[in-house]
């Protein structure tokens, strides 16, 4: 029998680290594949962009069919463009024992929690408000007043830390991906998975 895979939410303001970590975690040795969910969008490919690998990218009207149609676990709509997490493509994925990971924001986890209580919610947090400015001046990408609009972001962002289940300091980067690792691993070995992985096991072991 096949185990579920389980569902977690990885949600940080930017500038926390949370993309560098899902990427070092998915290149780490694991006992059961891992990705990251590929959102559907309405906004157009950037360059380098390949459909189903970065996005899946639809129309507006397809977009909006689907939200009538309640294909999703999460959406949202960011500057004129809808962004989205198919329930359907995730469900297979955790039906064939691979373990997702959201890339969302609160609002995103919030709906998720609201159709899938059981996900496994994450939040990545800045040692500090200095580290974080700093880390995002260090980009050399953007004005002061871009930058000042991401702090005011990330702080709003922060303050639902409430709502998840686990929180990762981002300081030691080292020390921040062993850590969750340990959340993968703790999920992975909880009763009702191992119980399902070696249900022969405990057959013969009772017998």
């Amino acid at each position: 029998m096949t185990t579920k895979g389980n569902l977690f939410i990885l949600s940080a303001p930017s500038g926390a680290g949370k993309s560098s970590l899902i990427s070092a975690l998915l290149k780490q040795t694991s006992s059961r594949p891992m990705q990251v969910s590929v959102s559907h969008t309405t906004r157009a490919p950037r360059p380098g962009e390949v459909d189903g690998q970065h996005y899946h990218f639809v129309n507006k009207a397809q977009f909006q069919q689907a939200i009538s149609d309640n294909q999703f676990y999460e959406y949202a709509e960011v500057f004129g463009n809808y962004y989205g997490t198919s329930e359907q493509a995730i469900d297979q994925q955790l039906a064939q024992g691979i373990d997702v990971f959201l890339d969302i924001d609160w609002q995103g986890a919030q709906q998720v929690r609201m159709k899938k209580p059981e996900v496994t919610s994450i939040f990545i947090c800045p040692p500090s408000k200095q580290a974080l400015e700093q880390r995002l001046r260090s980009r050399g990408q953007d004005s002061d007043a871009v930058i000042q609009e991401r702090m005011a972001q990330a702080q709003a962002e922060c303050s639902h830390y409430q709502e998840f289940d686990y929180i990762i300091i981002n300081d030691d980067f080292e020390q921040a991906l062993a850590d969750l690792t340990t959340i993968v691993n703790n999920q992975r070995l909880k009763r009702s998975q191992q119980a399902c992985q070696y249900s022969d096991l405990f057959a013969d072991l009772l017998a």
